[in-house]
């Protein structure tokens, strides 16, 4: 065995065998003791939980998770909901265009395969809104091929472990190089969620618990010191920011809401009637209305100001329907959600 090939098995080894024994207990998860035993992963919590955990911590997708699966137990009753129900059930999960994608792809499997996700990655690849990472991380956990799985967490294990200077997102090839030399035939989908719990928990972006990594030798960040200081990083451009209103039109405990077109930022969603939303601030509606001040949300690629103005005597748009409030709320995406608020 090559000195590099030991490292690899020692570090493989080290980090097989902690998360044997502190592996997360997660509601899509089955753990290394019940692998042992015979237990195999539903593809679909797998496939469901990783889309949801694109953009958004585990303590915020778990209760989603838990609500989309009473609801919708396999792919094939989720891919016979309308679009409307299984949008608002993903309200405040952020960038809705995953939303859309997950119901193209349940419908996918529904429809071309029986109701069984493919089991490789190359399969999963074919299939409507799945992504590189997605279909990796879907084969290696539900189905054990070997795949590289590479997501946020075992790029920044990858790059302390190895102290790769070149600053992301230009190193992400690098990394993706580095995590390929550890993946073997041997229990892969222990080994991606291993990668993955460790970052999450010890690895950490911040203050990283170097005292308890079961690989902490074999860490070359650590041994320079500044481990934190990994992954380095490009500077970000500051995001562009943009104006607009939101109306609240309130009747009797309910408020007017519109669908936003089926294409674009937020799309298909319920929310309140509002403006384009430029550069500058808009100018604001005659007629009878309070303003209630702004609220400020942040988008992937820009940062929005919305001016909030409520009446009770405005008529609404022709295409409105009325909620009550507290469904209404629910129902938002968290922006609009926000702006509800500052009504109540």
């Amino acid at each position: 065995m090559t000195p590099v090939a030991k490292i690899v098995a020692d570090t493989r080894a080290r980090l097989l065998a902690w998360y044997d024994a502190n592996a997360r207990a997660l509601p899509w998860r089955v753990g290394p003791a019940e692998r042992r035993a015979g237990r195999r992963p539903d593809p679909y919590a797998v496939w469901l939980s990783e889309v949801m955990l694109q953009q958004t911590t585990v303590p915020h997708a778990t209760p989603y998770f838990l609500a989309f699966t009473r609801r919708w137990p396999t792919v094939a009753d989720l891919a016979a909901e309308d679009d409307a129900a299984v949008m608002a059930a993903w309200a405040g999960l952020g960038y809705y265009a995953r939303a859309r994608n997950l119901l193209a792809c349940a419908r996918a499997v529904a429809e071309a395969h029986a109701g069984v996700f493919p089991a490789t990655e190359a399969g999963l690849r074919d299939l409507p809104g799945v992504g590189a990472y997605t279909a990796a991380a879907v084969a290696a956990i539900a189905f054990d091929e070997a795949t590289n799985v590479v997501d946020g967490n075992i790029e920044r294990v990858m790059a302390r472990l190895h102290a790769v200077e070149t600053p992301l997102p230009g190193a992400k090839p690098e990394l993706k190089a580095l995590a390929e030399a550890y993946v073997t035939g041997q229990r892969p989908g222990d080994w991606a969620q291993a990668l993955m719990d460790l970052g999450a928990t010890i690895c950490r972006p911040k203050a990283p618990l170097c005292e308890r990594c079961p690989i902490a030798e074999m860490c070359q960040a650590r041994a320079l010191g500044a481990p934190e200081t990994w992954p380095r990083k490009t500077r970000k451009a500051d995001r562009p920011r943009r104006h607009g209103v939101a109306y609240v039109i309130r009747r009797a405990g309910e408020v007017a809401l519109v669908r936003r077109p089926p294409k674009g930022l937020l799309g298909g969603m319920l929310a309140l009637p509002t403006g384009d939303w430029t550069v500058d601030p808009p100018s604001l509606a005659p007629g009878d209305w309070r303003d209630l001040g702004e609220i400020d949300h942040v988008f992937t690629h820009f940062a929005l100001t919305l001016r909030v103005m409520e009446s009770e005597t405005a008529a609404p748009p022709a295409d409105s329907s009325w909620l009550k409030i507290a469904e209404a709320e629910a129902a938002m995406p968290s922006v609009f959600a926000k702006a509800l608020r500052l009504s109540l």
